[in-house]
């Protein structure tokens, strides 16, 4: 099985509580005897799993530059990610999902990924091609919820929308130029928001597979807002008329 890096002390202390035994290796700053390390001394060592105190520089080269606040491991690359065809099944009245057109930064994804587990999200589902993967950097902008969140990678996001639609799924694409506003929906789930990548916005057959337009408010001179900021925005705003999820997560 191939290997993958967790990089910062989210991303490794996530893993380490959802699969234990995945993680091959653990690397920690030689210098750090702080709290915060010793603490994850201990979960490590609660776990079975004995780390390698290795010099900062290692760190760095291993990281290629990423911040890694002293705390690297090599973990197994298997995840939680379903197909659409695994997660359709599962989706009842008051699931959300979160569908991203587009959005390359890792950074932007990891936050994504943040927000869709603190709003009970079932899944988030995004392209294969012109987006970005699950890297590293994700990881660590997701802070732990790369672990507890199914990412959903599809060939064709349209047909994917349409295969949601044929589950009866709602789909609201988020657009700045839609009449309705995002949280005057009255919805009833499962159902999905659809956020595209700043500045961009939603492509054109992305826009025409949705069954809704919505629009965030702006009050001020901004003209868009962070593809982040925006799914938590509607991701909340669903849960709001959907309910709580019968469960953490899945929602």
């Amino acid at each position: 099985m191939q290997a993958k890096l967790l990089v910062g002390f989210h991303a490794v202390t996530a893993r380490l509580r959802a699969r234990p035994q995945s993680l091959r290796a653990v690397y920690i700053d030689q210098r750090r005897r702080d709290g915060r390390m010793l603490a994850l001394f201990d979960a490590l060592a609660s776990r079975g799993v004995r780390p390698m105190a290795v010099a900062a520089e290692r760190l760095d080269a291993m990281c290629g530059g990423t911040r890694h606040q002293g705390v690297v491991a090599q973990a197994d690359a298997g995840d939680r990610a379903l197909s659409l065809d695994e997660l359709l099944p599962e989706l009842h009245s008051r699931s959300v999902l979160l569908l991203l057109d587009g959005v390359e930064d890792p950074r932007n994804l990891g936050a994504c990924l943040r927000v869709a587990d603190g709003a009970g999200a079932a899944a988030v589902i995004v392209p294969r091609d012109r987006a970005v993967g699950l890297t590293a950097v994700a990881e660590k902008a997701a802070s732990g919820a790369a672990e507890t969140v199914p990412l959903i990678s599809v060939t064709n996001l349209a047909r994917a929308l349409e295969q949601l639609a044929e589950a009866q799924v709602w789909l609201v694409g988020a657009d700045a130029g839609a009449e309705q506003d995002v949280f005057e929906l009255d919805l009833r789930g499962p159902c999905a928001w659809v956020v595209g990548a700043e500045g961009r916005g939603l492509r054109r057959l992305t826009r025409e597979n949705c069954d809704q337009l919505a629009r965030i408010p702006m009050y001020g001179t901004c003209e868009s807002l962070n593809a982040s900021v925006a799914a938590a925005l509607g991701l909340y705003a669903m849960r709001r008329r959907c309910g709580p999820p019968l469960r953490s997560n899945p929602g």
